[in-house]
């Protein structure tokens, strides 16, 4: 009985030992602050200041849409055991749950991201109607995300001092790398400046403006069918501008969008604006476009 006591003794002892490792990192997991973000593009972009001081979470999952988003009780309850919210800025669920969050944590701090950058309007039609509301797709343009970072930095410092300059110091090199970005993007594109290019959704409304090109929008914010009359202008006005590239994303975008490209001869380029990989996927449009040359010969 001894012996056999004896022999099971460095078992219990290593499972002991596994157990209480199990245990102490489970514990600093749940010791890890919380941020939570929007959208995956923030979580991209926050990640490039907070390292891994903070554990950040997203409000809506890659391929889901903004535009029909609409957060349950439990999205709302993990929220508010952040030890803060950083909003997109004009995303229209956002606004929707801000009462609703503010019920359930008072003290929570909210910031808007997108403060500070000027707003492109108009870009966004539900059942046929324009209206002149703020386009929510700010993270779309390098040069916005200059300042949706600074946001950032600012608000972090904010609700956790303790790592300011860590921040600070993470926000100034990735703010170096945005500067490089948008000029190497501006040189590239400036043969193209005035040229058009279509999508079903307006998400390029700010891309193209930092860029001197002209987003062609042929669908609408609710991504449902269009009216041929409206169709038949697109299509004219497409044609007229000589636009040769149709950005679509595969998941979201109306049956249409595939029927119109193919009606108009345009190359497909799919995009997920939406996606985590921020900076690839700003770099892929650029590339797509700078790609016409080829196209033209």
């Amino acid at each position: 009985m001894k012996s056999n006591n004896i022999f099971f003794l460095p078992i219990i002892v290593s499972l002991a030992a596994w157990l209480g490792l199990l245990v102490a990192c489970t514990a600093t997991t749940h010791d890890t602050p919380i941020v939570t973000v929007s959208i995956e593009p923030q979580k991209y972009i926050l990640e490039q200041i907070t390292g891994n001081r903070v554990e950040i979470r997203t409000l809506i999952a890659n391929g889901a849409n903004p535009e029909t988003f609409d957060p349950s009780v439990n999205h709302i309850i993990n929220l508010t055991k952040s030890i803060g919210f950083l909003r997109m800025g004009n995303i229209g669920f956002e606004a929707a749950i801000l009462d609703k969050v503010h019920s359930e944590n008072p003290d929570l701090p909210i910031f808007n991201t997108s403060l500070g950058v000027m707003p492109v309007t108009g870009t966004h039609s539900h059942g046929g109607i324009t209206h002149d509301v703020i386009d929510p797709h700010t993270w779309t343009s390098v040069k916005n995300v200059k300042i949706i970072s600074k946001n950032m930095l600012i608000a972090m410092t904010e609700i956790d001092p303790s790592n300011a300059d860590y921040y600070r110091s993470n926000y100034h090199r990735f703010a170096a790398r945005l500067d490089s970005l948008d000029n190497e993007l501006t040189i590239r594109l400036a043969p193209h400046k005035g040229e058009a290019f279509m999508v079903w959704h307006p998400s390029l409304s700010y891309f193209a403006r930092d860029y001197g090109l002209e987003q062609i929008t042929a669908g609408n914010a609710d991504n449902k069918e269009v009216a041929m009359g409206t169709l038949k202008e697109t299509i004219d006005h497409a044609s007229e501008h000589k636009a040769r590239i149709f950005f679509y994303q595969k998941d979201l975008d109306s049956r249409q969008a595939e029927a119109l490209s193919s009606q108009l001869g345009l190359t497909k380029v799919n995009i997920n604006p939406l996606s985590y990989e921020w900076e690839k996927g700003m770099t892929a449009i650029a590339d797509a476009i700078a790609a016409t040359d080829t196209i033209a010969e």
